[in-house]
């Protein structure tokens, strides 16, 4: 019997029977097994392959969670771009600890990374501003990140003013953020809800693997 039309999923549920993850297939260093999970699921072709979950947490301690897109990442610092003005930057600066997670459905794959965040040098923002598309210049100087506004047509006429100007600088309250990673977790599905799961420790400079129970 379903319960779906009354708002119970109980019944909802699927099988992970794709593949399995065993240590002796495990590189040694964290960075180099997310490089190589990442490029298998932008080779399979993955739907927002580079799409991450950000979880932040406010000064009284009560966490929020959105979607955001990983731009470039190199060892173990993982970055994105956004509004410092918005509700994850004010979150990051009274805190400035996150989680970030990519699912990648098809594959049966998760990633859990978790670190200390910073904003990358305003140089580095800049550049990567500048390479934009200039719908998405336009939009970012327009927006004030997650704050109220009365209407979209408010912000159409913002975005209308500046398509007059040359070029669109990068404003100032805009750039990227870097998660500096010291803990991960690789997690592939298995049959039965026996998923594997491994996580690395940054323990006193060296990386310390472990099993998870499912």
């Amino acid at each position: 019997m379903s319960h779906e039309s009354d708002g119970d999923q109980r019944d909802v549920r699927r099988k992970y029977a794709l593949n399995e993850l065993r240590r002796t297939q495990l590189r040694s260093n964290p960075a180099m097994q997310f490089k190589l999970w990442m490029d298998e699921s932008l080779a399979t072709g993955q739907l927002d392959a580079t799409a991450m979950s950000l979880a932040t947490v406010n000064a009284m301690g009560a966490p929020s969670v959105r979607i955001v897109l990983l731009k470039h990442y190199k060892a173990h610092k993982f970055v994105w771009y956004t509004d410092y003005r918005s509700q994850k930057g004010n979150e990051l600066a009274v805190n400035p600890q996150a989680s970030v997670l990519f699912y990648w459905r098809e594959l049966e794959r998760q990633i859990r990374i978790s670190g200390t965040v910073e904003k990358i040098a305003q140089h580095e923002s800049a550049a990567y501003f500048g390479s934009r598309p200039r719908d998405s210049q336009l939009s970012a100087a327009a927006s004030t990140q997650s704050h109220v506004i009365e209407s979209r047509d408010i912000l159409a006429e913002r975005v209308l003013q500046l398509q007059f100007s040359d070029d669109v600088v990068k404003p100032e309250d805009w750039g990227g953020y870097q998660l500096n990673a010291h803990e991960y977790e690789f997690w592939q599905g298995r049959v039965s809800r026996l998923h594997d799961r491994f996580r690395y420790r940054l323990v006193e400079g060296v990386w310390l693997v472990e099993r998870l129970q499912p």
